[in-house]
């Protein structure tokens, strides 16, 4: 029993560490963030559905399935990226705004926009922590894989809160960090040591590979997510493990 305990607290401590590191090497500073994902923008999406083993399109779908729009509502998508979670909002009906500040990745949005059916959705380059919308302007929100990104986090979802309409749904996918042990362990090796060494040998910006991993450990997660959500007003909020708690969804409602 007390080798275990000791192993445990080893694993703890370890896991700490490694959060601490990750959260001091960052910067996530507006033009570091554009310059990564500008770099990576060609071959995202491959990388994407490759290093998640297509998991990505899955949890894409739930989020689209949580927030759960009626058909023609309005909906932003936020850090929209190449557009994958604003085309899963269309295809349940959602009139979709889709933003975000890296211009390359943008303009691959707009071409899979495009080939979806009328009303397509809208794309514009927009900082998520001052959104060019009116205040309660959209019925849902979404943010996948993007908020780790974002310089002020409270400011982010400070503006989400604001263009949301009153009782108006927000979700997000991040990735976490799985809580079952045995899996932690597996993960962390896979996403510290061989995902960096995979990205740089399947794009010239295997740095974003390494960035990667890093912004998943600082960022906060499970309830200590929702205490940033109820900070900024947030009600009804939620969070469920998806895929034995590599990826973690969100969500919740503005005060009616």
């Amino acid at each position: 029993m007390e080798i275990r305990a000791r192993t445990a607290a080893r694993t703890h401590c370890t896991r700490l560490s490694a959060m601490t590191e990750a959260t001091a090497r960052l910067d996530k500073s507006g033009r570091t963030i554009r310059d990564m994902f500008a770099g990576v923008a060609p071959r995202y999406d491959l990388l994407n559905h490759l290093l998640s083993a297509n998991l990505d399109v899955v949890w894409r779908r739930r989020a689209a399935r949580v927030l759960d729009l009626p058909p023609g509502a309005p909906a932003v998508d936020v850090c929209c990226g190449t557009g994958d979670q604003a085309v899963a909002l269309r295809r349940r009906g959602a009139r979709v705004a889709a933003s975000d500040f890296c211009i390359p990745m943008l303009a691959l949005a707009r071409h899979k926009f495009a080939r979806q059916e009328a009303p397509r959705p809208g794309a514009l380059a927009a900082d998520a922590m001052a959104l060019p919308f009116p205040d309660r302007r959209f019925a849902g929100a979404s943010v996948s894989f993007g908020l780790r990104n974002v310089a002020d986090l409270d400011a982010a979802l400070g503006q989400l809160a604001r263009v949301l309409r009153p009782g108006g749904r927000l979700v997000v996918l991040e990735f976490a960090v799985p809580r079952f042990p045995p899996l932690r362990a597996l993960y962390l090796f896979y996403f510290l040591r061989l995902l960096p060494w995979i990205g740089r040998l399947l794009s010239h910006r295997g740095s974003a590979y390494s960035y990667l991993p890093e912004s998943v450990l600082a960022f906060p997660q499970r309830q200590g997510f929702l205490d940033r959500m109820a900070a900024a007003g947030l009600t009804d909020l939620a969070w469920e493990d998806l895929s034995g708690g590599i990826v973690c969804l969100y969500s919740g409602r503005t005060p009616k």
